[in-house]
């Protein structure tokens, strides 16, 4: 048996990591600015996120939710605080397209409606809700086409007013930055003028943060530079640092009821004990602040770059979109330069580091895209 091939992958097998450095199986040494696609949030083998997982495996490495787990309370706390979104509740599952699966879901039982409104390159998973919501016909197969999905225009509020004008809307669900899109930002205007707008038509506002969340853009939510606040709020990508975890946020209005969503492995012991020390780390050595200045950074050093047609981003979730004449910049980077990077199509190159990037990190970067550029 072999592998099915739906998979574009580099001639590349990382073995070994620290920080934001990879080594391949020859030994050849990486700057990782693409974090596993915005996953590896604190780093590689962060000495205490190893130390937390390891200690937990040797305790118990899972049990169902059929039992009581104190981690999943210490997590619900811990991330309550750091959020701002103390008085919401948390569910747990295992990754971000089962977390907007689930907030939808919850989204028309509470509502009572089944049609949802989501937008032009929205990326949402890849599940069968997930999908239908995904503005991507190459991934939504037949089977997932459904007339209660609609599609407006990224900040076209006049779209968005119309479609929910008719109260037939359960949910509207928009990332709070597109990351396949190539890094496109909702305006701060936009987002507030969409929470106001829900609240008038009683449709309930889900902020997908599962790329843009924990801490990426220098707040814990990209939403929250818009200061608004989401009816439901889902993660998944950094949270856990690499082991799968997906979570949704639940407004206290939604009421919970014993069968109304349920997982096997969500919320298990080496997840939420991942995710505590994930937590734990952004908190203690004070991450956003970092990834808000590595961002002020990159960007006074390549905004407005000569081999740029656009610099779009918030701290260190950016895409550079590069001009036709520097197509395979990204293989450029990786194999003269050994730098790993995240894409959008040809033309958009994303940059998705660990929060805790080096500034000596962020300086190797530039040098680099400067030598392979001039």
């Amino acid at each position: 048996m072999d592998l099915f091939n739906v998979y574009k992958r580099w001639d590349i097998e990382p073995v070994k990591g620290s920080g934001s450095t990879l080594w391949d199986k020859d030994g050849q040494e990486y700057l990782d600015l693409y974090g596993g696609h915005a996953v590896i949030s604190v780093g590689h083998c962060h000495p205490k996120y190893v130390a937390a997982i390891t200690e937990q495996i040797g305790k118990l490495g899972f049990y169902s939710n059929a039992v009581q787990n104190g981690l999943q309370d210490t997590l619900a706390a811990k991330l309550g605080r750091i959020s701002g979104y103390d008085a919401y509740h948390l569910f747990l599952c295992n990754s971000g397209a089962e977390a907007n699966e689930n907030a939808l879901k919850l989204a028309s039982f509470h509502t009572g409606r089944s049609k949802v409104l989501a937008f032009g390159g929205a990326f949402h998973g890849r599940t069968a809700g997930a999908v239908s919501v995904t503005d991507n016909p190459k991934i939504r197969a037949p089977f997932n086409a459904t007339p209660n999905v609609a599609f407006v225009p990224l900040g076209d509020l006049a779209a968005a007013e119309k479609e929910l004008s008719t109260n037939a809307y359960a949910a509207v669900i928009i990332e709070g930055i597109q990351g396949v899109a190539g890094i496109q930002l909702p305006s701060d205007s936009f987002l507030r003028d969409l929470r106001a707008l829900c609240d008038r038509t009683g449709t309930l506002l889900v902020l997908d943060e599962i790329q843009s969340g924990c801490g990426r853009t220098g707040r814990f939510f990209a939403h929250q530079y818009a200061g608004v606040e989401a009816d439901l709020v889902t993660m998944a990508k950094g949270l856990a640092g690499g082991i799968p975890i997906g979570a949704v946020l639940i407004s206290p209005a939604i009421q919970a009821s014993y069968g109304l969503l349920g997982t096997t492995f969500g919320g298990n012991h080496i997840a939420c004990a991942a995710a505590i020390a994930v937590l734990d780390i952004i908190e203690q050595e004070h991450l956003l602040s970092h990834a808000a200045k590595l961002g002020a950074y990159f960007e006074a050093e390549l905004k407005g770059d000569p081999a740029l047609v656009d610099y779009r981003g918030r701290g260190l979730m950016i895409g550079l979109e590069i001009k036709p004449a520097f197509k395979g910049l990204r293989d450029r980077l990786l194999y003269e330069k050994h730098i790993f990077t995240g894409a959008s199509g040809e033309n958009v190159i994303r940059l998705l580091p660990a929060l805790n990037l080096p500034e000596a990190g962020a300086r190797q970067f530039v040098e680099a895209w400067k030598a392979l550029t001039r």
